[in-house]
């Protein structure tokens, strides 16, 4: 049985000033340049589905790097994954089971 991974990933400077647009999209664009993972921005993250924990941690790193390289000299990380293993699911199947709320 195949399954899906969902995580949510925030990756956020500190000490870079009051904005972090620049920041944020550097992070977006490369979480974007893996076509083989889904992926949903929204305004406080970045929500993947993965087949698997190291395409997480992979992408995550690469995120968090690329914020460094960006000019950041402290980032700070969270990362949530929900890793359901008795079926295979989407991001949206997690909306579907609200819906009625």
């Amino acid at each position: 049985m195949k399954t899906k991974i969902i995580a949510e990933i925030t990756t956020s400077p500190i000490g870079v000033g009051t904005s972090l647009s620049r920041f944020v999209k550097t992070a977006i664009e490369e979480i974007n340049k893996h076509p083989d993972i889904r992926v949903f921005h929204h305004p406080m993250g970045t929500v993947i589905e993965v087949d698997t924990l190291d395409q997480v941690f992979e992408v995550t790193k690469l995120a968090h790097e690329a914020v460094i390289k960006a000019g950041a000299s402290r980032v700070i990380t969270q990362i949530r994954i929900d890793d359901r293993r008795d079926k295979p699911r989407k991001m949206e199947d997690k909306l579907a089971a609200i819906s009625n709320f």
